[in-house]
């Protein structure tokens, strides 16, 4: 058993991010859901919802940024925004082209967001409950790949670049879960 002796910066951090890794959770099985039973083909909602998910990482980062100043350098947390900026407003041009501009945009757009996530639970590892941050970075980066791959089958779907999202919130769920400690200070 790991004990960790938290500052109460790190304390207060790890609050923060529980809270957040919490609502992300959350988000994202009620995207995933709902998008997986509506982006049969792509449509106005379709798009809609894979839009809002970019853009909700933008506020997630923010939040993120914003709760862990102390917690080290911010400098990936506004590529991550700016990146999700732009892949918000790249699916929604995408989406003119056709579900394979669509899952090539969202494919980038995991793989960056993945190295990001990596990287930052890597640097964030003594804080503890960023093994699932990590290990979910690196899942993000091959999922990215694969919707790229995907995006040049005879029929590519919507639906696994969805789905995605549900093995990302089962991972913020058990990072939020292990970060109780960090956050309690012990």
């Amino acid at each position: 058993m790991t004990t960790i002796a938290a500052s109460p910066g790190i304390s207060r951090t790890a609050s923060a991010l529980r809270r957040l890794y919490f609502v992300r959770f959350a988000f994202a099985i009620v995207w995933a859901l709902v998008t997986i039973a509506t982006a049969k083909e792509i449509g106005p909602l379709a798009v809609t919802l894979f839009v809002l998910y970019p853009l909700f990482d933008v506020g997630a980062a923010i939040y993120d940024l914003r709760s862990s100043r102390a917690a080290g350098s911010p400098t990936l947390l506004y590529v991550n925004i700016a990146v999700s900026l732009i892949t918000a407003v790249g699916v929604g041009v995408a989406a003119t082209s056709g579900v394979p501009a669509v899952l090539r945009v969202w494919g980038a757009w995991a793989i960056v967001a993945g190295l990001v996530q990596l990287i930052v639970g890597v640097t964030r590892r003594r804080m503890g409950g960023q093994w699932p941050m990590i290990i979910s970075g690196g899942i993000s980066v091959l999922a990215g790949g694969s919707f790229i791959a995907g995006a040049s089958a005879d029929n590519p779907s919507l639906t696994n670049a969805a789905g995605y999202a549900i093995p990302g919130a089962i991972f913020f769920l058990i990072a939020a879960v292990r970060l109780g400690r960090a956050a309690k200070g012990n």
